[in-house]
């Protein structure tokens, strides 16, 4: 019998685990600390939370305790929506101030993308510039070509995301990099700009076969059958031909972040072995998923906070990269 579809496993003892963020965090805290211990200075991130999301506000307390562990100055800062941007623009330009997030949504529409781009790419941690999405979606992985030295910035859930697959051996490090997902099939609950949709482009450009889901249609996220192509396309699926109940079952990797209590992923379309995460601040899931995923990861906060840090060394090197080129085109 299939492994993939048999029944659940007898007297309903899990055969799969459940993976904490906690313990897939643990070597990305380490590599954060020994970045930051290379500085000469302590990192300062300024958080703005303009919002009344429990789920945000947690979040923020999240990186403050991180940030106050690790030896970096955290700032949080509640402020009306409405003088957001202007201290938005006063944090660009203040030189003690390394990197900027803040706790989105806002406003809940086109403005909170203005916002978005608002925040210099040199200070935002998140990386939700139009300059990372766009080398994001074209597959392009440096800031500088063709001298290739500042790496783009990657949104910190997708990355998280990507470092926890990594850590559950989904990635074939076999392959060459940057087809290391080839051959997976891979199903996200979330279309958001923010996560899902920027998620599904990374996964596909890394060559796996993604379907993304939300309350219109499913999506197909891929590089081609043979990763003939540099960068991913997207085709709209027949609803008829693609439902949730077709598709998920076919998935090597179920990945959810549906914002809503009331919502829980159908555990009989979850196929016995399937990785499952969800990334969600409320349980996209009951507790019998652990009877069907292989591997389980309920919630993915503490990863993405280290990427989030990660993020923020990443822009300290890459501004003294171009210290240092402008450094030396100064003697030329």
């Amino acid at each position: 019998m299939d492994s993939k579809t048999s029944s659940i496993p007898v007297q309903g003892k899990p055969a799969g685990r459940t993976i904490l963020a906690s313990t897939i965090a643990k070597p990305f805290i380490e590599e954060v600390t020994s970045g930051l211990n290379k500085l000469t200075f302590k990192p300062k991130l300024v958080g703005f939370l303009a919002n009344d999301d429990p789920a945000a506000e947690m979040y923020a307390n999240w990186t403050a305790k991180t940030c106050d562990s690790l030896g970096f100055t955290y700032e949080l800062i509640k402020i009306n929506k409405n003088d957001l941007e202007s201290v938005l623009i006063k944090a660009n330009n203040d030189d003690d101030v390394n990197g900027i997030m803040v706790y989105f949504p806002v406003f809940g529409d086109n403005q909170d993308q203005y916002l978005q781009q608002l925040i210099s790419p040199e200070k935002d941690v998140e990386g939700l510039n139009f300059i990372y999405y766009q080398n994001l979606y074209h597959n392009v992985r440096f800031l500088d070509a063709p001298t290739n030295e500042q790496k783009s910035l990657i949104p910190c859930t997708p990355l998280a995301m990507v470092k926890i697959l990594e850590y559950l051996g989904v990635y074939n490090k076999i392959l060459h990099y940057g087809n290391r997902l080839y051959g997976k099939k891979i199903l996200v609950v979330n279309r958001s700009e923010i996560v899902g949709r920027p998620l599904a482009a990374l996964l596909a450009n890394d060559g796996a076969t993604v379907y993304s889901l939300d309350i219109n249609n499913i999506q197909q996220f891929t590089r081609g059958d043979d990763l003939s192509a540099h960068r991913h396309k997207v085709v709209d699926l027949n609803k008829e031909e693609y439902t949730l109940e077709k598709v998920a079952p076919l998935c090597d990797v179920i990945i959810t972040g549906v914002p809503s209590d009331n919502y829980k992923f159908p555990v009989e379309y979850i196929s016995n072995g399937t990785v499952v995460i969800n990334f969600s601040s409320h349980k996209n899931f009951n507790e019998d998923v652990k009877l069907k995923a292989g591997l389980y990861v309920p919630s993915i906060g503490k990863v993405t906070i280290s990427m989030l840090l990660r993020n923020l060394l990443r822009l300290i090197d890459n501004k003294n990269i171009r210290l240092e080129k402008e450094v030396n085109e100064g003697y030329d």
